[in-house]
Formats: C-alpha cells, structure tokens, sequence
C-alpha cells in the first residue's frame, strides 16, 4: 500500500462543511467517551463501538438534527477510534487513558463511498463535493480517506494499491549515526548538517507565545494569535521532517545528489 497526504484547496463553504464534519466526529467521540465512563462505573463493562453507534443513532441523533447535516461514517468512524484508543490503552505500554477532544485542536474525520479523483488534481467526496488539491493526484481507485486540520490548513489522506519499482544496487551497506551537532554522519565520511529548526525559530515562537497570553480569552484577536502561532510550529516541523526525508532519501536511492540535499537542508534552516 502506498500512502499521500497533501493540502486541500478550499473556499469559504467548503472548510464550512469540512468544519461541520469534525465537529461530528468530535462530538460522537466526547459523548462515547463520557457513556463508556458512565458505563464501567455502573456495571464493570465497557460497551463496544457497535453498541455505541447503536445507542447514538436512537439517542442521540434525533436530539441533534445537525448530525443529518454530514456523512454518517464520521461519528461511526470517530467510535471506533474510541474503541482502538481504548484497546491501545489497556494493551500498549505508555499510552494513557482516552482523552476528551477539544474544538480546533487535531480536527479530523474519515470518509468512504463514492470516492473518485478526477482530472488530475480533483477529487469527489460524498456529502461535500467536488475539492480540488494543491498536487496531482495519482490515477487510481481510493475507497477511503482521512481529513484533517492542522495549522487552519485542512489536509487529504489515503492509501492505495501500488505495485513497488526495484532500484538497481548502487553500493553496500551503509551506516548512519545519529547526532546532535550534526544530524547524522554516515559510515563513509558523508556528513547532513542539523537544520535546528526549533533554536532557529525560538525568538519568534516566544514573541507569538505572549501575544496570544496577552490576548482576552475567547476574542477574535486571541484566535489570529494563535493561528500564527500554530503556523509558525507548523513551520519547524516540516523543516525537520524535510531534513529528515533528504537523510532518507539519499541512503536509499541517490547518493549521487547529496551535494544538492544537503543545501537544501542549509538553506531550510535559515527559514524558520
């Protein structure tokens, strides 16, 4: 299985509905979240995702007519990633207890159906429509997908079937150390600088940090602030994940073109 994540490019009744959707999901999961409690507390069980979207469709919807309002798999996905919180809690060291989801932080929800990309870089998803994307696409079948918000961006995920393409042997093994001064230094001498990202961006992290103190708790000023400040985190990470991928990349297929990874690596560190 091969697997892409890439940026939507939405107008302003799109994220609408992409908003409506997370907040269902996220709404499903705090109310299962809070039963399952309940439940245990009162008889030493915990129901299943089934029993819980059961309970939902009888309880709960008719309750909410917003619910009708989105695809049904979101809240029916957002059970069952209570369920596997809850198995990953009992059966996985060092993962804690479910938490309560909070509005604007890790939005996401899933879909299926009637998913088709089409014309390169569109894609049409039930209940939403036709959303085009930043990349072209690949031309293939897609049952399923992830939507997400990170830094007031909303992303597409999925996985599709891919047949791998063999790479012809350009060396032996090689090996990698991993460090701090330097993010890694390979068996054959080959240094990758560190692109320390965070140090890099520290002043300007701090500076949005106490603006959005400053701000008043719920104004439209203190939700600006904290976009940016999200942006800016949003800006580190990918700076080491870019790093990191070049590493990667260059072990693995291209040792030729190190010369010109490794400065763009050079370069990404002096933008944080």
């Amino acid at each position: 299985m091969q697997s892409i994540k890439t940026k939507l490019k939405l107008n302003n009744k799109q994220k609408t509905i992409l908003a409506k959707h997370a907040g269902v999901a996220r709404h499903a999961y705090n109310w299962g979240l809070a039963y399952c409690i309940s439940e245990y507390q009162e008889t030493k069980k915990r129901p299943s995702a089934i029993t819980l979207h059961k309970r939902l469709v009888a309880e709960v919807k008719p309750i909410n007519p917003w619910y009708y309002q989105v695809s049904k798999c979101a809240p029916q996905q957002a059970l069952r990633d209570l369920e596997r919180a809850f198995k990953n809690f009992l059966t996985i060291r060092g993962h804690g207890f479910p938490k309560f989801k909070k509005k604007g932080k890790k939005d996401s929800f899933y879909l299926e159906g009637s998913i088709k990309i089409i014309q390169g870089n569109y894609i049409k998803l039930p209940r939403i429509g036709i959303v085009k994307t930043y990349e072209i696409l690949p031309s293939v079948i897609v049952k399923n997908v992830r939507i997400s918000k990170r830094a007031n961006n909303w992303y597409i995920s999925f996985k599709y079937d891919n047949e791998p393409t063999h790479t012809a042997k350009k060396r032996d093994v090689i090996g990698v150390d991993v460090g701090i001064n330097t993010l890694a230094t390979c068996s054959d001498g080959t240094p990758f600088a560190n692109p320390k990202a965070y140090q890099q961006a520290k002043k300007r992290l701090t500076r949005y940090q106490r603006r959005v103190i400053k701000k008043e708790p719920g104004s439209f000023n203190r939700a600006k602030a904290i976009k940016k400040l999200a942006r800016l985190h949003k800006k580190v990470a990918d700076i080491r994940a870019d790093a990191l991928h070049q590493l990667t990349t260059w072990a693995s297929f291209e040792p030729q073109h190190h010369s010109h990874r490794r400065f763009e690596c050079k370069w990404n560190a002096q933008k944080p």
